[in-house]
C-alpha cells in the first residue's frame, strides 16, 4: 500500500503489515475517540463518573496535592488545564497531569491540583469540562505515574461487507502479533495533523534560529487549517506587523495569541516570547524534531530489513518491567558475543531492540543501524559534533532510548454494523497502549487511508 504524503513528511515512511486496510474514517464524531488514562497503580480514569478509592494512596486527609480525575470533550490537555486554574483563580503551573490526551477525543485523566481543596473544585465552570475529586496525595502528578492509556474507537464508513471488515481487521492484528505488537512511531499528533510544522519550529530551536522558529510557528499557513486562521497567518508571514497579527489572529489561536502579546511589546525579543507558553510546550518543539528523527530511524531499518524483535550487532536493547513499561534508562549494546543471550531474552519479553532519540546526552546505535542513523542525520543537516544546549532547547534536548515496537494489549473488535447513515459500515475497536504510544499508529495499519485529513487523523 503506497503511504500518505503527510505520514512520510512525518517520517513515517513504511507500513508493517501489507493488508490492504478497511478504510473509513475515525473523529467524525467526538464520541468516535473515546481515551482513559491508566496508572501504574492499575487505576483507571473513567468516563461514567465513577471516582476510585485509593488512587496513588490517596486520602480524604488534607495533604498538599489534590487528586482528581479530568474529564474533557474536544479540548487541547494545555488549554483545558489553563482554564480550570483560571477558574480557581490560581496559577496554572499548580496543576499537574500526567500525560497530554488527544484534543479531538473525549477523554478522561488524572490531574494533582497544589494547595486546594476539595470543596474549591466546585468553582471550576468551564464548558464541556469536568473535575472530579479523588483524594489528597503527598506528590504532584507527573509521567512517572502513568503506565498508558485505554481506546475506545469507533471507525466509520468502512469498505464492507462486514466479514471482510472483520476478516481485514484480524490479518491485520495477527501480523503485528508477529512482530511483537506495532513499530512504536511517534504519531501524528505529535507534529499536528492539518498543520504539521512543530519538528520544524523544534529544528530551529535546537539551531538557534529563534526568529525562524517564532515565524514558522505564528505565520506558517496550512490549506487545511480554517480561513481566517491561514489569512491571519499569510499577513504576518507577509508583514511581520505583530500589533496588527494580535488583532487579527482568532482567538482560538491561543498559544499564538500569547506570543503575540510579547513581540507587539518587544518586536525582538523571539526567545522571550517562547518563554510565555508553558514550560512542557517549549519542550514540545524540540521533541517533536527529535520524534521527526526517530521516525526516520525506524522507516529506514524497516526498508533495510532489519527485525523489530530481534537484536543485531550494535543495537541498543532494554530491560521491561513488570508492568510492561521499558527500562529505558537501563541499556546494553548488542554485542557478536552476547547477540543470542539478549535475543533470548527478547523473546521472552524481558528486553526489548531500542533506537535512540537523538539528543545531546544519547548517542547513535553502533553497526549497521548506527550506519543508517548517521545517514539520516547527514541527509537531514543535523549536527553530530559538539551538540549543546541553548536557552530553549536545553528544555527537551536530551533525547534518551524509545522501543523499536510497543505491544498492542487487550485488542477487542467490538463490533462491526452498517453505518445507520448508509456509508458503508461502521467498526468500534478497543486496545491499551502503554504510555508514549499512539493509537493513530494502530488505526493507521488497520485502515490504510489514503487522504490522512479526510480519514480524521
Amino acid at each position: 500500500m503506497p503511504v500518505p504524503e503527510l505520514d512520510k513528511l512525518l517520517g513515517i515512511e513504511v507500513y508493517a503489515t501489507r493488508t490492504k486496510g478497511v478504510g473509513g474514517v475515525i473523529r467524525e464524531s467526538i464520541d468516535d475517540f473515546v481515551v482513559e488514562e491508566v496508572l501504574v497503580d492499575g487505576s483507571k480514569a473513567s468516563l461514567n463518573g465513577e471516582v476510585p478509592n485509593r488512587v496513588l494512596g490517596s486520602t480524604l486527609q488534607r495533604q498538599r496535592y489534590l487528586l482528581c480525575i479530568l474529564v474533557k470533550r474536544n479540548w487541547d490537555t494545555f488549554i483545558a488545564v489553563k482554564n480550570i486554574a483560571k477558574s480557581l483563580g490560581i496559577d496554572q503551573a499548580r496543576v499537574q497531569f500526567a500525560g497530554i490526551k488527544d484534543a479531538k477525543a473525549v477523554t478522561a485523566q488524572h490531574i494533582t491540583i497544589e494547595n486546594i481543596l476539595v470543596e474549591d473544585i466546585a468553582k471550576v465552570d468551564v464548558k464541556d469540562v469536568e473535575v472530579l475529586p479523588v483524594g489528597y496525595v503527598r506528590e504532584m502528578l507527573s509521567l512517572f505515574y502513568l503506565l498508558g492509556n485505554n481506546f475506545t474507537i469507533t471507525i466509520k464508513s468502512t469498505r464492507g461487507p462486514e466479514a471482510a471488515v472483520q476478516e481485514e481487521i484480524s490479518q491485520t492484528l495477527q501480523l503485528l502479533e508477529s512482530i511483537g505488537g506495532i513499530p512504536n512511531f511517534f504519531g501524528h499528533q505529535r507534529f499536528g495533523t492539518t498543520r504539521p510544522i512543530t519538528h520544524l519550529v523544534g529544528k530551529a530551536l535546537v539551531r538557534g534560529n529563534f526568529e525562524e522558529a517564532a515565524m514558522l510557528f505564528l505565520a506558517k499557513p496550512s490549506v487545511h487549517e480554517h480561513p481566517a486562521s491561514r489569512q491571519a497567518r499569510q499577513e504576518l508571514e507577509t508583514t511581520k506587523n505583530f500589533n496588527q497579527a494580535v488583532a487579527d489572529f482568532p482567538k482560538q489561536l491561543r498559544f499564538e495569541k500569547i506570543m503575540l502579546d510579547h513581540l507587539a511589546d518587544n518586536p525582538d525579543d523571539f526567545v522571550g516570547a517562547f518563554q510565555c507558553l508553558p514550560l512542557k510546550l517549549q519542550a514540545l518543539f524540540v521533541q517533536a524534531h527529535q520524534s521527526y528523527l526517530f521516525n526516520r530511524f525506524l522507516s529506514e531499518r524497516i526498508k533495510h530489513g532489519l527485525p523489530l524483535n530481534e537484536a543485531v550487532e550494535g543495537d541498543y536493547v532494554v530491560g521491561v518491567e513488570r508492568s510492561g513499561l521499558p527500562m529505558t534508562s537501563v541499556a546494553k549494546v548488542a554485542t557478536a558475543e552476547n547477540l543470542p543471550e539478549l535475543n533470548a531474552q527478547v523473546k521472552a519479553g524481558r528486553l526489548r531492540v531500542s533506537l535512540p532519540i537523538f539528543g545531546v546526552k544519547q548517542k547513535l546505535s553502533r553497526g549497521n543501524m548506527g550506519l543508517i542513523e548517521n545517514e539520516v542525520l547527514l541527509q537531514e543537516e543535523v549536527e553530530t559534533k559538539n551538540l549543546r544546549f541553548n536557552v530553549l532547547s536545553r528544555t527537551g534536548g536530551k533525547g534518551g532510548l524509545r522501543t523499536a515496537v510497543t505491544p498492542i494489549k487487550d485488542f477487542k473488535l467490538q463490533s462491526v454494523s452498517a453505518s445507520a447513515d448508509g456509508k458503508g459500515y461502521e467498526a468500534k475497536v478497543s486496545f491499551m497502549l502503554l504510555r508514549g504510544s499512539y493509537a493513530t499508529v494502530v488505526l493507521r495499519e488497520i485502515m490504510k487511508p489514503s487522504d490522512l485529513i479526510a480519514a480524521g487523523f
